[in-house]
């Protein structure tokens, strides 16, 4: 096959999985806490017999809320291809290969790399049952992406916690030999990554040689502006509604503007915590992509860090400049990032991947050609190839010989 565009930040989602892959495939012990479809009021909905609401079944972005029309412009461009309108008729574009191949081919992209389920650890309110969802969402998305290695990159989900399950899986998804890369479930409630209780999983996934990713989810959005503006998710776990005042509507989407404006910023802690921690200087090999996370702000947070490691952080044990490690072991993704572009030679050409997050609402499909003309159609030929094909298929395994 012949690479023109990869995209390096597409997703899987919960809510698109078949109905019954988690009862069906889970361990006896554990299928009465497994996620599955249920009818309420308003349709179809997956929970937990737990009480957790894990968004409409097809419904929109990694939480599956509700496609509206005419509220969110990226979610309309989508529901103008019929996927909404599809996964209601029990056409699951998503995860049908064929379809999504011919999806993908709509927007000009020959293949992509699969996050998947984020978020979950969190809306499950279960560690156990997440460490078994993950297990079987790994062992599905295998059995996907073999369908077309030439077409898909598929990243294990690992749970944060516990330390010893992550590592188990980590180990039997290297073993397998499929996925490509592995994501560790990020949430708001994750442990500092530069908490020495990490340790033990770094050497392991070195040792894996699978890139490390962490996608951004953002700060955790107040239960008062979910309740508001998501009343479906606003439950206890006894099924009733959730307690505390309400919070007046045009209120309540003040605060979610501000949290899905700076949602990405957040990454900056990652990239900090990693590398002030010792963590890349001690495992050379390990290889880290942030995801998702734009990339304008990248190259002041690193000169900070060179700053402060040059003024009053020697002592930590980095051998080099905390930008030195940025350029020998990490890359970023990116949707739509003009501020970013100007700053490419600051942040490196072969550090960032385009990706046009779908099917995610804040993502670029199908107008991808259009974007990727649009912020990149001034730079030399060789840079632009770079960042919409040649960074991902070298971290990830597309061959290139006939490029």
């Amino acid at each position: 096959m012949r690479y023109e565009v990869i995209s390096a930040d597409c997703h899987i989602d919960l809510c698109w999985l078949p109905p019954d892959l988690f009862a069906s495939s889970a361990a006896p012990s554990m299928r009465d806490r497994m996620p599955f479809v249920t009818e309420d009021a308003r349709g179809r909905v997956w929970v937990t017999k737990g009480g957790a609401m894990l968004g409409r079944d097809c419904g929109m972005g990694s939480a599956g809320r509700e496609y509206v029309p005419g509220q969110i412009h990226r979610a309309d461009r989508m529901a103008s291809t019929g996927l909404y309108e599809d996964g209601k008729r029990g056409i699951r574009r998503l995860v049908d290969p064929e379809l999504r191949v011919a999806d993908q081919e709509r927007d000009g992209v020959q293949a992509e790399v699969l996050y998947g389920i984020l978020g979950t650890t969190g809306r499950l309110g279960d560690p156990g049952a997440a460490v078994e969802v993950m297990r079987i969402y790994n062992q599905w998305l295998a059995a996907f992406c073999a369908t077309y290695p030439d077409r898909y990159a598929g990243l294990a989900c690992i749970p944060s916690q516990p330390i010893d399950a992550a590592i188990a899986e980590i180990e039997r998804v290297a073993r397998r030999g499929v996925l490509r890369g592995l994501d560790i479930a990020n949430s708001p409630e994750l442990t500092p990554l530069w908490d020495p209780s990490w340790n033990p999983l770094w050497e392991v996934i070195e040792d894996s040689g699978l890139p490390l990713h962490f996608h951004t989810v953002g700060a955790r959005l107040p239960d008062a502006v979910r309740d508001a503006l998501f009343p479906a998710a606003g439950r206890d776990r006894a099924g009733g509604q959730a307690a505390g005042a309400r919070l007046d509507h045009e209120v309540a989407r003040a605060a979610f503007a501000v949290h899905i404006t700076g949602f990405q910023i957040h990454m900056a802690s990652v990239l900090m915590s990693l590398i002030y921690a010792g963590v890349l200087e001690r495992h050379p090999r390990l290889r880290v992509v942030i995801g998702e996370s734009g990339i304008g702000w990248i190259p002041y947070v690193l000169e900070r860090m060179d700053a402060e490691w040059e003024d009053q952080f020697k002592d930590l044990g980095l051998k080099m400049p905390p930008s030195e490690y940025w350029q020998r072991q990490c890359w970023a993704t990116y949707q739509t990032d003009p501020i970013g572009i100007k700053l490419i030679d600051e942040l490196g050409p072969e550090k960032v991947m385009w990706g046009s997050d779908f099917p995610h609402p804040d993502g670029v499909w199908p107008d991808s050609r259009e974007y990727i003309q649009r912020e990149l159609g001034h730079l030399p030929a060789g840079v632009r190839r770079k960042i919409v094909c040649e960074n991902a298929a070298r971290l990830y395994g597309f061959p290139l010989a006939e490029a």
